[in-house]
């Protein structure tokens, strides 16, 4: 599983960055967490406003962080 969080390295691309990893850790699954911070990167992923969350190709949120449980659902939709 790929899993990047989109935004520059402000405190809620942090907040989910952490979140992210919480979620996967208490899957106890394997997934790579990327952490896109470049513009022009983030930009490929037709988004107006960061944090963004992608797993496996699909854009699931931006804008905003979930919550832990919408995160864990999305995770466990791909799994």
């Amino acid at each position: 599983m790929e899993i990047k969080i989109l935004g520059p390295g402000c405190r809620r691309c942090k907040t989910l960055a952490r979140d992210v990893s919480d979620v996967v850790a208490g899957l106890g699954i394997e997934a790579r967490v990327d952490k896109i911070e470049k513009m022009d990167e983030i930009l490929k992923y037709d988004i107006l406003l960061t944090p963004g969350l992608v797993i496996d190709g699909e854009l699931k949120v931006s804008g905003r962080v979930p919550s832990k449980s919408e995160i864990k659902k999305w995770i466990q939709e791909k799994i």
